[in-house]
């Protein structure tokens, strides 16, 4: 029994995550998950609650299972080498979750959303800024901000399908900064 529950409240989670990216969360209703499912819409409650606690729990479990997956990401051995990873991080990211990355686009307006991120993102700054005062840079602080920005940038036009050539462009920055 327990095991039919957890692939059930499993499917939901699946199927909640591929409608809330494809189609947004404003425009998916409990209902069609249920349907899109094969669960019925009281499960879902039962589970989550509502449909706002359902997409915390996406969003919160998105987040554990990139930093279980990346574990090294934070890893310093040089400054190069963690600029290098930081640069080709967001193509890496997408590659492996694209939905949940199409998700947090959709909503990286929205409050909890870009908490989420930020909270996600906070560690790497100092350690940026670090890499960048190690290699001598003028303003390492302007240096991390602008490639945070550019970090950002990449995943979010990535993940929505808007960029193409993004490892091209990950590889300039490499260059750019001399990480070669």
């Amino acid at each position: 029994m327990k095991e039919t529950t957890l692939s059930r409240k499993e499917k939901i989670l699946h199927t909640a995550l591929t409608l809330f990216a494809e189609n947004g969360y404003a425009a998916t209703s409990t209902k069609e998950i249920a349907a899109l499912a094969g669960v019925s819409e009281a499960l879902i409650f039962k589970h989550f609650g509502n449909k706002d606690a359902l997409l915390a729990n996406l969003i919160k479990s998105g987040y554990r299972r990139v930093l279980q997956h990346h574990r090294g990401m934070m890893t310093y051995k040089n400054a190069k080498d963690f600029l290098r990873t930081m640069i080709f991080l967001p193509s890496k990211l997408v590659a492996d979750e694209p939905l949940f990355w199409k998700l947090q686009e959709r909503l990286s307006h929205t409050p909890f959303s870009r908490q989420q991120h930020e909270q996600f993102m906070k560690p790497v700054h100092p350690i940026i800024q670090r890499a960048f005062e190690e290699l001598g840079y003028k303003e390492p602080e302007l240096e991390t901000q602008f490639m945070l920005l550019i970090i950002d940038m990449l995943w979010k036009k990535e993940a929505c399908g808007d960029i193409a050539n993004s490892l091209d462009l990950a590889m300039m920055l490499e260059d750019k900064y001399n990480l070669i």
